[in-house]
This record gives C-alpha cells, structure tokens and sequence, in this order.
C-alpha cells in the first residue's frame, strides 16, 4: 500500500476560503474606528477640549433629567427655547450639504466631486445633534417612545411632528449608506458599483430639501402663531441654509488642506462662494419682505415682530440678538462680494463666520422665541436661556464637532492608505483625496 503522504505531494493546493463579506464590513469598522483615534498633539488637544465640553453639557443634562425642566427658563409662555433654536438651524445646516451634491451630480462638476464626502459628513454630524436637541427639549427621554411606530401612537399622516421624524432619520440613514459604502469600497481598493449609491444620492437632494420644508411646514402650520403664519416661511428656511452649509464646509476645507498638506477644493471652494453670494442675497430679501409686511401693514399680529426688532412695552430682551445678528449678515455679504474673495483666506474665512453666526442668531433666537411673545393671553414673559441650557446646548455642539472630526478623520485615513483591506492592499491613490466617484 502506497504511502498517503506520497499522493498529496503533487497534489494542488486547496484554495484559502473566502472570507464572508460581513467580516469584510466589521473589520473595515474596527480598523477605521481605532485609527481614528490616532494622531498628532494638536489632534489630541482639540479631542480633549471637546470631550471637555461635553462632559460639562452631559453632567447639566443628568441634572436637567433629574430636576426637571424647571432649571431651564422654559416655561408654559415660552415652551421652545434655546434646545429647538439649535434644532431648527441644524436641521437647515444638515440641510445645506447638499449644495455639495446638486453641483457635482446634476451639472456634472468634477471638481465638486473631489470632495462631495464632506457635505455628506456634515449632514450625519448636523442630524445627530438635532436629534439630540429634540431628546433634551422632551424633558423626559423615555418619553420618545410615544414616537415608535408599534409601540406608541405616531399620528401619520395627519400629525406634522410625525413627518419631521421620518424626514430626518430618513435623511440619516441615506447619508449613512452613502458614506459607508464608499469608504468600505475604498477601503477594499474595490471600484463601487454605481447602482448601489447613485440612486441615493439623487435621493439625498430631494431629501435634504424636504427636512428643512418639513420644518417650516411644523411652524407655519400653527395657527395660534402669528408670527410663523407667512409663505415665506419654508423658502427663507431653505436659503438660509444653503448659505450656512457651505460656510462651514468651506472652512472645514481649508481646515483639512491645512492639517494634511495637500492643496484639493479650489475649485470646490470657488463654486460654494459663487452659491453663498446668491442665497445670502435671497435670503436678505425675503427678510426685507417679510419685515415689510409686518410693519407697514399693521395689524394685531405684529407685536412679535415689534418685540424682536425694537422692544414692546419695555421688553427687548431680543432686541440685541436680532440686531447683531442683521449687521453680521450685511459685513458678510460685503465680504462675500468682494472680487477674488476665494483666493482670501482671512477675508474669506471671516465671511464665513459671520454668515455662520448670523443665521444661528436669526434661525434661532430670532425665530423661534418671538412667536410666543407677546402670549396667547397677551402678556409679555421674556425668555432669556439659563445657564443649564447653555452648557447643554454646549455639550451637544461639542459632541457632534468630534463626530465630525472623527468623520473626516477616517474618510482622510482610507484615501490615504492608512487603512488596509484584509488581504494587506492598500486603498487607491492618496492624491484622490476625500472624492466620491462620478456615475461615468
């Protein structure tokens, strides 16, 4: 009898199993989530400055819970306050990521292309915060199952609240497919098949239009508020934050190009400035409009409008926010407007923040708060946010820049080879830096 060992010497090598494509996607998480982490000194300060913050806003939270709304200057007159300002200008920041997507999808940029990611990052980080900002506001977090489908009564589709849920997380999850994917085939050095992620970035456009009209249709729709009662309401919400969106992303893109060196997002820069330039200008004129309407016409109904811009009956807590919040807005269209404002850096970057903090005051502060003064029962009970409030809303903002950071930081990772797939290749050129391929 032969000798087995002699038969399987000439014999073939049995192929290497294939590795199942869910270890695939669990590696690709563990490896992208622990680089992340990874980085210089100037990395680890900010992350600790944030994690700072947000413990600060965490703790005032657990307070908030246990103590009940009572630390917060809410109150039946004024039931919305700092937490839905926050929301509501979020939702339009998240909103305003898909001015990366139009350019680059329908007009076929390719420039846009290069770095559409960012936009989409943004959206994830703005919606995880609005969320958030609603889950404070309930007073009661286990309360928010009263919303799950099943198990509490959700009221669709008369209720509009309904519809804002569905919106966002809808939006959420779209973004998330969209950017998973790509990284994970980045990741594979894997070319993405275009029907898996095309369709819902056509769909992310549609989508990011309706969680900011949703919005405005959640305000306007309440007719015991005067001062959201005006058509204008869903299109001013929309220019706003197609002014807001591109202000940050374009300084989070010379933010990255600063920190990794490499010179991508000229052109990208360039077409977000020529947007900003209009939509800033639309929105300035539907202020002016709106304003218009309520001053010369008269009425009952403009006592809100009163209060915000020039007090009512010795009370102009808003006075203040609103008015800085309009000469921001000017000096940032001023700055905008400025021949070759993209090749500026400082000029530049100053619009930008203006533009940022002018529509964070006007969406928010000088938005949501009017509407309750004076009451339904005609009395005049200022809001002025307390301190609770501010390091919540702190927390929050600090929590959704280190999911934005750690975002940013895996996306420059995979294009850059510091992430290998399971088989030790490296993913595609690092001069293809943060781009998401064209359908061609």
């Amino acid at each position: 009898m032969s000798d087995p060992s002699s038969l399987d010497a000439g014999a073939a090598p049995v192929p290497a199993k294939p590795v199942p494509e869910w270890r695939q996607y669990v590696r690709f998480l563990r490896n992208a989530l622990s680089q992340s982490v990874e980085g210089g000194w100037k990395f680890y300060v900010w992350m600790t400055l944030l994690t700072a913050v947000f413990l600060v806003g965490a703790n005032a939270w657990a307070v908030q819970v246990r103590d009940g709304m009572a630390v917060t200057a809410m109150s039946d007159h004024v039931s919305w306050g700092l937490y839905i300002a926050n929301f509501t200008f979020l939702v339009g920041l998240a909103a305003g990521g898909v001015m990366m997507v139009i350019p680059a999808y329908l007009y076929h940029d390719e420039q846009m292309h290069d770095i559409v990611i960012i936009g989409e990052l943004l959206a994830i980080a703005a919606i995880v915060m609005s969320i958030m900002f609603v889950v404070c506001d309930l007073g009661r977090p286990d309360r928010f199952w009263h919303m799950i489908p099943g198990l509490g009564k959700f009221n669709f589709p008369v209720s509009m609240l309904t519809w804002d849920v569905i919106v966002l997380n809808g939006y959420l999850i779209i973004n998330l497919h969209i950017c998973v994917y790509l990284l994970y085939k980045r990741f594979r050095a894997q070319a993405p098949d275009p029907k898996m992620y095309v369709p819902a970035v056509l769909l992310s456009i549609v989508w990011a239009i309706s969680i900011h009209t949703v919005t405005a249709f959640l305000y306007c729709g309440l007719g015991g508020r005067p001062f959201w009662n005006t058509a204008l309401l869903a299109p001013r919400f929309l220019a706003s934050a197609f002014v807001s969106g591109p202000a940050f992303i374009i300084v989070a893109i010379q933010i990255i190009r600063w920190q990794t060196g490499r010179m991508f997002g000229e052109g990208a820069i360039r077409t977000l400035v020529g947007i900003i330039r209009v939509t800033i200008l639309v929105n300035l004129l539907m202020v002016v409009s709106e304003v218009f309407v309520e001053f010369y016409t008269g009425g009952s109904h403009t006592s809100a409008a009163k209060y915000l811009y020039f007090g009512l009956h010795g009370h102009s807590e808003l006075v203040p926010w609103i008015w800085t919040a309009l000469a921001f807005t000017l000096v940032a269209v001023l700055l905008f407007l400025q021949p070759g404002v993209n090749r500026r850096p400082v000029i530049l970057n100053t619009a930008c923040l203006l533009a940022f903090v002018g529509l964070w005051i006007e969406k928010g502060m000088g938005m949501i708060i009017p509407a309750f003064i004076p009451s339904t029962l005609h009395e005049i009970v200022e809001y002025r946010p307390s301190l609770t409030e501010w390091k919540v809303t702190a927390g929050i903002w600090a929590l959704g820049l280190m999911i934005y950071t750690l975002l940013i930081k895996i996306t420059i990772n995979v294009h850059s080879r510091k992430l290998r797939d399971a088989s030790g290749a490296r993913t595609v050129d690092p001069e293809d830096a943060l781009s998401i391929p064209s359908e061609g």
